[in-house]
């Protein structure tokens, strides 16, 4: 099931508008240098700010996403024609020889079900070349950032941007549930130009260091790192992982 700010046509477009200026895909950027990687699949897209950011630096992309709505804005941007768009997810890849996978945000927490997950790693793996890397971030459960966002409230969280179509949407975000290992969420968006209400219900599993890199090595992958996120030091896991032989 795909959240709604991201499969809801109305919401897709506006999603950019709450995301900043996206500092946080600088570090992907510098590792597709650093890994040399001329192709790269982007698991999870969205609306495609990583996929044609990289398009645009010359880079083959193919972006992955399992909502349309998403992707319709992301082909509407500079250099998405370079990009190879597709519709679905990890498991439902073409046959692809790409020599790195990246999953940003929250991408891989919204595998809840370990099937879920290991069918998501199987299908990276098999996409990629031999020895290419997977790159993905997740939240250190240890940091408990669940507890902050228990303070959320439409005071504390409101926002609102003009809309070029007119008007404004404004947002603001509060938790539903803290079950651990998941946490689930809601934004809440408001259309002026016609009083239009939206809700967008989220969930993420918080998984363990240990238990990631457990599974990376089932799925035949071996962990060479485990680095930070440099804008949110001492708050993520960023994975890098080396495809191998299958165990």
């Amino acid at each position: 099931m795909v959240d709604a700010k991201f499969g809801v046509r109305r919401l897709a477009a506006v999603y950019d508008l709450f995301e900043g200026g996206r500092g946080d895909l600088e570090h992907y950027v510098a590792m597709v240098g650093e890994f040399s990687a001329r192709r790269v699949l982007d698991v999870g897209c969205g609306t495609g700010e990583l996929a044609c950011l990289l398009a645009g630096a010359g880079v083959g992309v193919v972006g992955v996403d399992p909502a349309e709505a998403s992707l319709e804005v992301a082909r509407g941007k500079e250099f998405a024609e370079r990009v190879q768009w597709i519709h679905g997810d990890a498991t439902t890849l073409p046959g692809l020889q790409v020599d790195l996978a990246v999953m940003t945000g929250n991408v891989a927490q919204v595998f809840l079900t370990d099937e879920d997950w290991a069918a998501t790693l199987s299908g990276v793996h098999e996409a990629l070349v031999p020895d290419g890397r997977f790159v993905f971030e997740t939240r250190d459960p240890a940091r408990r950032v669940w507890e902050e966002w228990r303070d959320w409230s439409r005071e504390s969280t409101y926002q609102e941007v003009p809309v070029a179509a007119g008007g404004t949407v404004a947002t603001w975000g509060e938790v539903l549930a803290v079950e651990l290992p998941f946490v689930t969420f809601r934004g809440t968006y408001v259309f002026s130009s016609d009083d239009a209400v939206f809700t967008s219900d989220s969930t993420l599993r918080f998984r363990e260091r240990a238990e990631l890199e457990e599974s990376l090595v089932s799925a035949g992958f071996v962990v060479d790192d485990v680095r930070e996120a440099p804008d949110r030091p001492g708050m993520e896991f960023v994975f890098v992982a080396r495809k191998t032989s299958r165990p």
